[in-house]
């Protein structure tokens, strides 16, 4: 039994891989500068590698339509007045129309990909169809990926935990623009009772072996 499932039935859940975060030329809330090359490469070598497993990519992408989307979240609201918070440009990210809702195109296949792009909110499934989306397909093991390793992604893990969906990690495909603390105390507080944290080498090459093993 790999990851606690009798049948590994995988789909990659690749959360805000968009401008917005990644393209410094119009990034609003910026991944620390540097880190934007590496994110990029790590999560389009892992893409292929699922897509020539058939295993299907979901985009996550957060876009609001006006301010009022934002600014409804009290915390978010408040931070927007500290100068020295890395979401302090909370109030202008990811306005529908803005370049920063396009997902890094080296990342997308339209032909094989799905979007979704109603996520405003750092759990993935709330008020979105991504577990619709999901369990229609029969998804019941998640490969998680993207920004911010310790809002976006832990935040989606612990639902995806609560909606028993086995949850992996994907270390080397998750980064934060908060820091390395922060990315590796959210990884720490997935491991410890949310799902695995993992290399994407070494998942699929569980997948793989568990897939031989059913087949005898």
């Amino acid at each position: 039994m790999a990851f606690g499932v009798d049948s590994v039935r995988p789909a990659v859940v690749a959360i805000d891989l968009h401008r917005g975060h990644l393209d410094p030329e119009v990034a609003t809330m910026p991944v620390i500068p540097g880190t934007e090359r590496r994110i990029i490469e790590a999560n389009r070598a892992f893409f292929a590698q699922c897509r020539a497993a058939r295993i299907p990519i979901v985009h996550l992408l957060t876009t609001y339509r006006d301010v009022s989307e934002i600014r409804s979240m009290p915390f978010w609201r408040a931070l927007a007045d500290d100068p020295n918070s890395t979401r302090r440009n909370a109030e202008r990210h990811n306005l529908r129309g803005s370049p920063g809702c396009q997902i890094i195109p080296e990342l997308y296949d339209e032909r094989h990909d799905w979007v979704v792009d109603s996520k405003k909110r750092y759990n993935c499934f709330q008020d979105t169809d991504l577990h619709l989306t999901l369990r229609s397909h029969g998804v019941n093991t998640l490969l998680i990926t993207g920004v911010n390793t310790n809002s976006c992604v832990l935040a989606t893990a612990a639902a995806a935990s609560c909606l028993d969906y086995a949850v992996i990690v994907i270390e080397d495909c998750v980064d934060s623009m908060d820091g390395p603390a922060l990315h590796d105390a959210a990884l720490a507080c997935i491991r410890t009772a949310f799902g695995w944290v993992m290399p994407g080498a070494e998942a699929l090459a569980r997948m793989m072996d568990a897939a031989r093993v059913a087949g005898g």
